[in-house]
């Protein structure tokens, strides 16, 4: 299962191992998750490529571990409705109910994320610059405000970015810029105004931020 995820808003750059959403937006979870149920659903459809523990090693899926369960039970809608597109991922949730995306939600923020680093030592002072400040003069706005200073996110707003994969957080920054992700205005909106390199040094500095 490959959820494309995380990442900015017009106030910040945002990605997920990511996309952004208001509490507003949050689905409805008068259920209460089965995390039992959620690990079986989860090993059944999920492991081939996020790993057992959720934190997938193939750099260009996200990691789902320790992300806010209501934005995951969010994307898993979404790519079910077709508001997301995403042709592996549409395939992987066609069976599942409800209830099967609530229980699997609830177990992957269950689990520890593990951490992870920058590889670009060139890039990283940039990257923490806008993830930190943004780029006023551009109207980039960032990230921190949204995701927090260390990545952890908003609970039931905006995703967890602290060690994502870099080449998934870039894949899906590069997804919002292009178009071919279309289900955060914020997020379009703000990577619209984001370079390659820019894209690519942010990328690199979630990563390794903890």
């Amino acid at each position: 299962m490959k959820l494309i995820a995380p990442l900015l808003t017009t106030a910040v750059l945002a990605f997920s191992s990511v996309s952004v959403y208001s509490a507003t937006d949050a689905p409805a979870r008068s259920a209460k998750p089965d995390l039992v149920k959620g690990e079986a659903s989860y090993t059944a459809v999920c492991v081939a490529c996020h790993n057992a523990d959720g934190n997938a090693s193939i750099a260009i899926n996200p990691k789902l571990s320790q992300q806010h369960p209501e934005y995951l039970l969010k994307q898993l809608q979404e790519f079910k409705s077709g508001k997301r597109k995403d042709p592996v991922m549409q395939g992987m949730v066609a069976g599942l109910s409800d209830a099967d995306m609530l229980n699997i939600s609830a177990w992957l923020a269950s689990k520890p994320g593990k951490l992870g680093f920058a590889k670009d030592k060139e890039a990283v002072a940039l990257g923490e610059r806008i993830y930190r400040g943004g780029l006023p003069d551009r109207q980039i706005a960032a990230c921190a405000g949204c995701h927090s200073p260390n990545g952890a996110g908003i609970p039931a707003q905006y995703p967890r970015l602290s060690g994502q994969n870099a080449d998934y957080v870039s894949k899906t920054l590069h997804d919002f810029r292009d178009g071919k992700r279309g289900n955060s205005l914020q997020m379009t909106g703000v990577t619209a105004k984001m370079n390659d390199k820019e894209i690519k040094a942010v990328s690199d500095y979630i990563a390794g931020l903890r």
